[in-house]
């Protein structure tokens, strides 16, 4: 895994999307711009932490390394170094992937 160069704040996670891989199914190909938006991704870096209503920081839930399934239009979409990522809320993940 590659470093990546930024580091979120607060209680964000940035993930990289799995892409699925591309199935051809009684030779129909289906263009990019016609899948949806994957909902599997890997956890790459962890935020400062949320803070609690007496200024103690939370724990994540998740840790670097995960894979986990978060919300389908949650999120930013960032580009660094020619790779996508989204930077999500720790409320948006919905589970991690055993």
């Amino acid at each position: 895994m590659a470093k990546v160069n930024i580091k979120p704040i607060g209680d964000r996670v940035l993930v990289q999307h799995i892409e699925e891989k591309e199935q051809v199914r009684g030779g129909i190909i289906i263009p990019d711009s016609a899948k949806e938006k994957p909902q599997e991704a890997k956890v790459i870096a962890l935020g400062t932490g949320k803070k609690d209503e007496n200024g103690k920081i939370v724990a994540f839930e998740v840790k670097v390394g995960d894979k986990v399934l978060i919300s389908k239009y949650g999120g930013t979409e960032v580009k660094i170094e020619d790779q996508k990522y989204t930077l999500v809320r720790e409320d948006d993940i919905l589970g991690v992937i055993a």
